[in-house]
C-alpha cells in the first residue's frame, strides 16, 4: 500500500514534466517554422528575419549559461533552433555574422558548480553541450569559419567533452544523452579538420587522439563510427597523427571494425586503415602484422560500394609492400572479386580495383619468378577482357590504370596469345588516351608484346591461325603484321596463310576491317623493304592507297583532324603516309604532329585544301584555271604528288 501511495504522489509531478516538454518542443517547432517561412521570402527580407532570430538565439545563449532549468530549457531550445538554420549552407554565413560561434561555443561547457541547486540536479545534463557540438559541427563545414571556430576555444572544450564524457561512461552510465554528446563532439572535430593541417595538428597538441582511440571500442555503434570517422580525418597525410593513433594502439579495434556486419562501421575503419598506412611503409607492416589482410580481402564482396572501394584501394597499397604480400593478396582470393568489380558500374570502384590489379601485375626482377604467376592468375581468370574495356573510358585516372594493369600483364609470356585473341592489340592501337603517361604506357605495352613474338609464344600463335575462328585468326594476323620480326614474315604470311587472312579483309563489308587489313598490309610491306632493300624491286615514290570519295572528310573511322580557315577537315592517315613527304614525315617522324588529333594547316585556302584531299583519298579530281596554281602552291607545301 505505502509503494502505491508513492506513485500516486509522482504521477501528477510526471504528467507537468510531459506536458513541459511538449511545450517545449511545440515552442521549438514553431520558432523554426517562421525561420522557414522566412528563408522562403524575398532575399532581402529574409537576411532580415533570419539574422533577427539568430540575434535572438544568441541573446538567449548569453544569458543563460547556469544550471537553472528554465535556463537550461531555453538554452537547449536555442542550440537547436541554430542547429535547425545551419542545415542550409546558404545561411551558414549569416549564423556566423550574428555572433553564434562565441555563444555557442561557451555552451560547450557546463554552467559553474555553484550554481547547482540544493538537490544536486543537473537539469538538461548533456543535452545542451550536443547541441552547441552539434551547431558548430555544421558551420564548421564551411572551410571559412573553421579557424574561427578554433581561434573561439572550441577545440578544447570539444576535447575535454570526449574525455569527460568518457569518464561517465566508465562510471556506468550509458545513457542515449552521453552517447549522443560523445558523438557530436567527434563529428564536430571531424568538420574542423577537414582538409585543414593546422588544426590536424592542433587536435593532437590538445589531448584528442586518445579519447577517440578509446571510443573505437565505445558500445554504442554510431559512437564508433564518429570516434573512427575523426580519426580518419585526423591522419589524411599527417604523420605526427598517424604514429600517435598506433601509438595508442588503435589498430586492433580497427580490425575488429572490418569484421563488422555494420557497412558503417567496416567503411569507416578501412578508411582510417587506408590513411593511415598512405606513405607509410613502417605502418603499413604493422597493420599487415596485426591481421588486417584477410578482413580487407573480405570487403571486396562488400554490399557497400564505398568500402569496396577503399579495400582495392588499400590492397594496391599492400601490393607495394613486397613481393610475399602480393602473394598473399593473391592466394587469400582477391583476384575474383577484383576482376567482378571491373565489370560495376561504379566508376570508382572500377578504377580502384584496376588500381589494386596493376600493382598485383608488376613485376620486381628479385621476385620475378613469384610475381609472374600473379599475371598468369589474372588474366586466366578472366582479368584481360574487363580490362580492355576501360580504354574506352573517357575518365583519364581509369583509363591509366586499365594500361598500368594491361602493361604488367604483358611481360608474362603465358598471356600473350591470349591478349592478342582477344583483339587487345588493336585495342591498344585504336585507342584515343587524354593523358601522355596512358600514351607511354600503352605504347611500352606494345613493345613488350613485340618482344615476346617467337619460340613458343609464335607456334603457339600459329597454331591459333590455323585452328581457331576466323575472328581470331584475323586478330592473330593483324596483331603478327605489326609486332613480328621481318625474319619471321615468310613463316607466318606465306607458310601459314597469314597473307590470305589479310587479303580477306579488304574486301570486307565493314569499313573498319578493310582499313585494318589495309594498315597491317601496309606496315609489312615497310618490314619487307627494311628486310631486303637491295633485293627489293625500287618502291614506288608514292605507293597510294585509295580509300574512295566516300571517305573524303568523312568523321568514320578518322584518326586526325586538320584546322584549315578555323573549319575541320576529317582525314586518315593510312591514306596520307603513302601520298606525302611532309605527312610521312609528320606521322611517322619527331614531330610534335606525331600525336596530335588536330593540325592546324596555315596558308591554304579551305577550297583549295579540299581539292588536294579529295585527289588523294580518289586519285582523280577536276580541276579549274582559276584554282590550279593554288593547288600546285598547296601540293609543294606539302610535298604531295597531285
Amino acid at each position: 500500500m505505502e509503494l502505491k501511495k508513492h506513485q500516486d504522489q509522482r504521477l501528477p509531478e510526471r504528467k507537468g514534466q510531459k506536458r513541459k516538454l511538449e511545450e517545449e518542443i511545440e515552442e521549438e517547432q514553431r520558432e523554426i517554422s517562421a525561420v522557414e517561412e522566412a528563408a522562403a521570402a524575398p532575399y532581402g527580407e529574409a537576411r532580415k528575419v533570419i539574422l533577427n532570430e539568430v540575434y535572438a538565439q544568441v541573446n538567449i545563449l548569453n544569458s543563460t549559461f547556469s544550471w537553472d532549468e528554465a535556463h537550461r530549457a531555453t538554452a537547449k531550445r536555442a542550440t537547436h533552433v541554430l542547429a535547425e538554420l545551419a542545415k542550409n549552407e546558404e545561411v551558414v554565413n549569416l549564423i556566423v555574422e550574428g555572433g553564434a560561434v562565441p555563444a555557442l561555443v561557451k555552451h560547450l561547457q557546463v554552467p559553474p558548480s555553484s550554481e547547482i541547486d540544493h538537490d544536486n540536479s543537473k537539469p538538461f545534463e548533456h543535452e545542451v553541450e550536443k547541441g552547441s557540438a552539434f551547431a558548430l559541427g555544421l558551420l564548421a563545414v564551411k572551410p571559412e569559419h573553421q579557424q574561427l571556430i578554433v581561434d573561439a576555444g572550441a577545440l578544447s572544450h570539444l576535447v575535454s567533452l570526449l574525455k569527460r564524457q568518457r569518464d561517465v561512461h566508465k562510471d556506468g552510465s550509458d545513457s542515449r544523452a552521453v552517447n549522443s554528446v560523445i558523438r557530436r563532439a567527434a563529428d564536430a572535430i571531424t568538420n574542423l579538420a577537414h582538409e585543414n593541417s593546422s588544426i590536424k595538428t592542433r587536435v593532437r597538441m590538445e589531448g584528442g587522439i586518445p579519447p577517440l582511440v578509446e571510443l573505437l571500442e565505445f558500445t554504442d555503434t554510431k559512437v564508433q563510427r564518429a570516434a573512427a570517422g575523426a580519426l580518419r580525418t585526423l591522419a589524411f597525410k599527417n604523420d605526427e597523427n598517424k604514429n600517435q593513433i598506433v601509438e595508442c594502439n588503435a589498430l586492433p579495434a580497427l580490425i575488429l571494425m572490418l569484421r563488422s556486419d555494420a557497412a558503417a562501421i567496416h567503411y569507416e575503419a578501412v578508411g582510417v586503415i587506408g590513411n593511415l598506412v598512405h606513405s607509410s611503409p613502417s605502418i603499413k607492416r604493422e597493420v599487415l602484422a596485426a591481421g588486417a589482410l584477410q578482413p580487407v580481402i573480405g570487403l571486396l564482396s562488400s554490399c557497400c560500394s564505398e568500402s569496396q572501394r577503399e579495400a582495392a584501394l588499400l590492397l594496391g597499397q599492400f601490393a607495394a609492400t613486397d613481393s610475399d604480400c602480393k602473394v598473399h593478396i593473391v592466394q587469400r582470393g582477391a583476384v575474383q572479386p577484383l576482376i567482378e568489380m571491373l565489370q560495376s558500374p561504379d566508376v570508382q570502384l572500377r578504377e580502384m580495383s584496376a588500381f589494386a590489379l596493376g600493382r598485383l601485375a608488376q613485376v620486381k626482377k628479385i621476385t620475378q619468378f613469384q610475381d609472374t604467376h600473379n599475371q598468369a592468375g589474372i588474366a586466366h581468370n578472366g582479368g584481360l577482357v574487363p580490362l580492355l574495356k576501360l580504354l574506352d573510358s573517357k575518365n583519364g585516372s581509369l583509363q591509366h590504370n586499365a594500361a598500368f594493369s594491361l602493361y604488367g600483364l604483358a611481360d608474362n609470356e603465358d598471356n600473350v596469345s591470349d591478349f592478342i585473341s582477344v583483339g587487345g592489340v588493336q585495342k591498344l592501337q585504336d585507342g584515343e588516351f587524354s593523358v601522355q603517361a596512358t600514351k607511354d604506357c600503352v605504347a611500352k605495352t606494345l613493345k613488350r608484346l613485340e618482344e615476346k613474338i617467337h619460340g613458343r609464344v609464335l607456334n603457339h600463335l600459329l597454331y591459333l591461325m590455323r585452328v581457331a575462328e576466323k575472328a581470331v585468326q584475323r586478330r592473330v594476323a593483324l596483331a603478327l603484321a605489326h609486332l613480328c620480326s621481318p625474319d619471321d614474315q615468310r613463316a607466318i604470311f606465306i607458310n601459314n596463310s597469314g597473307l590470305d587472312l589479310l587479303l580477306g579483309l579488304l574486301g570486307s563489308s565493314s569499313p573498319k576491317q578493310q582499313l585494318d587489313g589495309a594498315i597491317a598490309l601496309y606496315r609489312l610491306a615497310n618490314k619487307a623493304t627494311i628486310l631486303s632493300p637491295v633485293d627489293a624491286a625500287p618502291p614506288s615514290p608514292t605507293p597510294q592507297v585509295y580509300l574512295g570519295e566516300q571517305y573524303v572528310n568523312n568523321a568514320t573511322l578518322s584518326d586526325v583532324t586538320f584546322l584549315v580557315e578555323g573549319r575541320r577537315f576529317y582525314a586518315h592517315r593510312i591514306c596520307l603516309l603513302a601520298s606525302s613527304d611532309a605527312f610521312r614525315a609528320m606521322f611517322d617522324g619527331g614531330y610534335r604532329e606525331k600525336d596530335a588529333r588536330d593540325i592546324e594547316i596555315p596558308n591554304i585556302r579551305w577550297e583549295v585544301f579540299e581539292l588536294m584531299m579529295r585527289f588523294i583519298y580518289t586519285g582523280s579530281v577536276d580541276v579549274t584555271l582559276g584554282i590550279a596554281q593554288d593547288l600546285l602552291r598547296a601540293a609543294d607545301q606539302l610535298k604531295a604528288d597531285v
